[in-house]
């Protein structure tokens, strides 16, 4: 796949739903910020992978199972997320007390 057809994947998640019948408030917030760094620092050909209401500590999340997917195929150029912690389901708190944080 030639390097310009890859993805900017933009990865959301939040552990809790928020009640709201559609996206999470939280969600979109994230999704707006993601793709106004991606625009601002010249990442291009964006794709959300959203998972609303699950949580990090488990990697059995449809959109970041289709991440991982995408990125073993080769699909994807560049990932992009609001916190790390999104991705392995830690906060600082739990990195604190894991001492991989002072």
């Amino acid at each position: 796949m030639e390097k310009d057809k890859k993805v900017t994947a933009l990865y959301c998640r939040l552990s809790k739903d928020d009640g709201s019948n559609s996206e999470s408030l939280s969600i979109r917030t994230q999704k707006a910020m993601l793709m106004e760094y991606a625009t601002r620092n010249g990442f291009g050909n964006c794709q959300y992978y959203v998972d609303d209401g699950y949580s990090g500590t488990n990697s059995d999340r449809p959109a970041f199972q289709e991440l991982l997917d995408d990125i073993r195929e080769g699909k994807v150029a560049t990932v992009i997320t609001k916190d790390y912690c999104a991705i392995i389901g830690l906060n600082q708190k739990d990195l604190e007390n894991q001492g991989i944080l002072a």
